[in-house]
């Protein structure tokens, strides 16, 4: 035998995975057009060739991501993609996630900015305290939220049952019972 034959360390007594399915961790949707999509761009950088995309891919990646905006967990069979679809299908996803968030944002942005404009060029009263109430009830303003304040107050043992003894003699007693068969008579 070769002496520079190396042999890892096997461990005892560890399960080993029946399948390489069993061995695979359960991704969702999102992540698993994450990994398909790294290993896309890892093969194009790996072999110098250029992903490019043409009308049919472009298609298909639409059709697709229709399908996961509509329902997030729907499970596309990405292994019948092809290298362009995958990566249009993943650019897709990331630039319909991130125009959302700054959308909501630009949106709040923009509420916010014309219940100004209402409270300072409102004509009547009745308007302009309507646009403030709204402005004041937006998240991150909360001019109206209540708010409730707890005092924890630590005592000793000894004043607490000196303050629930002189609470308990303070409480009149009055015991109220059945009449009784001779009373009634």
């Amino acid at each position: 035998m070769n002496e520079d034959f190396l042999v890892p360390d096997i461990e005892e007594a560890i399960p080993l995975p029946r399948s390489m399915a069993e061995a695979m961790p359960t991704l969702s949707p999102q992540e698993e057009l994450d990994m398909a999509a790294r290993t896309v761009q890892l093969l194009s950088d790996l072999t110098g060739q250029p992903i490019l995309a043409e009308q049919g891919d472009a298609e298909v990646a639409h059709k697709i991501a229709r399908q996961l905006i509509e329902d997030p967990k729907t499970r596309p069979d990405y292994a019948s993609l092809s290298l362009p679809q995958m990566a249009m299908l993943r650019g897709m996803v990331a630039q319909y996630d991130f125009e959302l968030v700054d959308d909501l944002t630009r949106l709040k942005n923009y509420v916010i900015n014309k219940l100004l404009e209402s409270a300072e060029t409102a004509k009547d009263d009745r308007t302009r305290l309507n646009a403030l109430v709204k402005l004041g009830e937006v998240d991150g303003v909360d001019a109206f939220k209540k708010r409730s304040e707890v005092t924890h107050v630590v005592k000793p043992i000894e004043e607490v049952e000196k303050e629930l003894m002189s609470v308990l003699e303070g409480i009149e007693y009055r015991v109220v019972g059945e009449k009784s068969a001779a009373t009634d008579a």
